[in-house]
């Protein structure tokens, strides 16, 4: 396994890009709502948003456990790796399933920087985590060189800031195919060309600044040469990539939680109240050394489940138990930190209620932690499946 140790050089590179970019620059973008431009753009000329892309393709060729370890120290610096995390892992998609004509031509870009690749549509407001439900069709045009896209979807991220789109649909009804899993496609296509064209985005205000949109197509035409692998195989294709990504997630809430604790910490030593500091009291240290051990538990099954993936091996159930750790164990924190900080907690400038609001996320997205415990009782432990 991995050890901590071994990945300091890379944890130090990163912190020296985000240390450009200090609480107030955040606390900043928070308050307006507004785009991190400048740090996606250190980030990318540093290609660690390349980080998963093989050099062939300008890439820094680097494993899932060194993908990992950059968001992580994005979110321990006080940062937030969500406007920027999708293009680490959604070309995951296009690079194992793509034609090689396809990699060439988007994968260069996409590790300079050229090309965002950072929207990701799948969910839907009626299909939710039940991907094989959503309604969204492609259907081929009757001279077979464009797909045409009708549908909605919703919460998907990025938009505005992509120039490109991965999209799931279905090109074949489901009263026609034999498993509600068949009949669906995944596509690469140009947002910019989309956007007044057949695709309308509407953004969605939510509790934290991550630009999510709402998105209707009507009659979109999309080239058909931008169908990643074969058509009707498409939910196999995003299963593919979701290991990665439940890693690559964990891998920020251990982040956060180490902010949390980290901060927290350095607060209780140095707040006095009644003549003394609050970490001497165990109400405040006790919550703080629970949280601090749950968070290094969680960092445990991070990189024991990036080791299995690395190694080609089943890794379904530990990456869905890494998130899970992890999730918990970075709100934990949060609670922790939130009663260490006592009323300053609420205040913006301290930075606690921001990534208080962040880290919450992760208890329901990208998936519900409730359907983890539901796959281990079902998958891991044999019991009847719940749903």
């Amino acid at each position: 396994m991995s050890r901590p140790d071994q990945h300091e050089q890379l944890r130090r590179s990163v912190r020296e890009v985000c240390a450009a970019f200090p609480d107030s620059y955040w606390r900043g973008l928070d308050a307006k709502r507004e785009y991190p431009e400048e740090f996606v753009r250190a980030m990318s000329e540093k290609r660690y948003l390349a980080a998963l892309i093989p050099e062939e393709y300008g890439g820094l060729g680097m494993n899932l456990t060194q993908a990992s370890v950059i968001l992580e120290e994005i979110n321990r610096s006080g940062g937030n790796a969500q406007p920027a995390h999708a293009q680490v892992y959604t070309m995951g998609t296009l690079l194992r399933h793509g034609s090689e004509e396809q990699k060439k031509e988007y994968l260069p870009k996409i590790a300079s920087g050229e090309l965002r690749l950072q929207a990701f549509g799948v969910t839907e407001p009626e299909a939710g985590t039940d991907t094989t439900q959503l309604t969204t069709t492609a259907r081929r045009s009757p001279d077979g060189d464009h797909y045409v896209i009708n549908g909605r979807k919703i919460y998907i991220s990025r938009v505005r800031h992509s120039d490109y789109m991965i999209l799931l649909a279905r090109t074949t009804p489901l009263d026609e195919v034999r498993r509600k899993s068949e009949g669906l496609s995944v596509f690469i296509f140009d947002l910019r060309e989309a956007v007044g064209n057949g695709l309308t985005v509407k953004p969605r205000r939510v509790m934290i600044n991550n630009e999510t949109n709402e998105l209707l197509f009507e009659d979109l035409r999309i080239p058909a040469g931008g169908l990643i692998g074969e058509e009707g195989k498409g939910f196999r294709y995003i299963l593919d990539g979701m290991n990665a990504e439940r890693i690559l997630i964990a891998a920020e809430c251990v982040g956060n939680g180490r902010w949390f604790v980290d901060r927290a910490t350095e607060r209780a030593n140095e707040r006095a109240v009644f003549g003394r500091p609050i970490g001497q009291n165990q109400g405040i240290q006790f919550p703080l050394a629970r949280a601090h051990v749950s968070v290094e538990a969680a960092d445990l099954m991070r990189f024991r489940a990036a080791e299995l993936f690395e190694a080609g091996e089943p890794c379904g159930a530990e990456a869905n138990m890494a998130l899970y750790l992890a999730a918990d164990a970075s709100w934990e924190a949060a609670n922790a930190a939130m009663q260490t900080f006592g009323g300053y907690s609420y205040d913006a400038e301290y930075d606690v209620e921001r990534k208080f609001r962040e880290t919450r996320l992760f208890q329901v997205a990208p998936i519900s932690t409730n359907l983890i415990l539901s796959y281990v009782g079902e998958h891991v432990l044999g019991l009847p499946r719940s749903f």
